[in-house]
């Protein structure tokens, strides 16, 4: 009987085959493959709690994230991050890509955004509600989720413009995260990881409108380069084997 990652990884293969930037795979295939992460556990990938790398020796507020990379191709990849408590992965965009992340271990913390749907899109002309401000292209984005994720919990799937496509990543405790991409991300083809910060709606007036006119729930994001503090160090994998044909 195949292990569950040589299962996740064939099923994987087989959803993406033909995938492009931006296209979902259908419903029935999206299922397959959530239905595969939602029955995974730290074990399943030869993982548990007490690794070293969830072991901070520093009193830091950001401790490292340490990275294992399991598959990447032109179609999907598959990747896991463990992060040790207070860890931060910052708040970041997937273009083009559906996503599925499942923690396998901890508590995590995810605030997710989608681009709002508003009157004109970018406002580069935005009046601060400050006076320590500088001209700079911003644009609104609606909250999709704010919510404490405690495992064991279902797969978490986002979309090219829906399901909080943009999030942040928090742990509470130290915590076990196996993400698959399809397609992965790629500079040359227009896919590059764009890093954000986040402001009240309340921050700025003027600029982008509202279709339903509430402003409940909406921020201002604004693209940063990856943050300093945001380290990330890599691991091998030596989970059950698993053989990429």
């Amino acid at each position: 009987m195949p292990t569950l990652i040589q299962k996740l990884y064939q099923t994987c293969k087989e959803v993406f085959s033909d995938s492009m930037p931006g296209t979902v795979p259908p419903p029935a295939d999206v299922e397959r493959v959530r239905s595969v992460l939602d029955s995974m556990n730290p074990i399943d990938v030869g993982l548990s709690p007490d690794m070293p790398c969830f072991k901070s020796t520093e009193a830091r507020a950001n401790p490292p994230v340490t990275y294992i990379h399991l598959h990447e191709c032109d179609n999907f990849s598959m990747g896991i991050f463990c992060l040790p408590q207070n860890a931060v992965i910052p708040l970041h965009n997937h273009p083009g890509m559906t996503v599925f992340s499942k923690i396998l271990f901890g508590s995590t913390h995810i605030k997710s955004y989608d681009w709002a749907d508003v009157h004109g899109g970018a406002d580069e002309t935005l009046t601060p509600s400050s006076s320590d401000y500088r001209p700079r292209k911003i644009e609104l984005a609606k909250v999709k989720t704010d919510t404490v994720y405690t495992a064991p919990c279902n797969t978490s799937i986002l979309y090219p413009a829906e399901g909080g496509n943009m999030h942040r990543l928090i742990a509470l405790t130290p915590s076990i995260v196996l993400d698959v991409l399809g397609p992965p991300y790629c500079d040359l083809e227009g896919r590059p990881c764009t890093y954000y910060s986040s402001f009240p709606y309340a921050s700025f007036s003027g600029g982008a409108k509202l279709f339903d006119g509430d402003t409940e729930g909406y921020e201002w994001l604004e693209e940063r380069e990856k943050p300093e503090d945001f380290i990330v160090v890599g691991a091998k994998y030596k989970g059950p084997k698993f053989v990429e044909n």
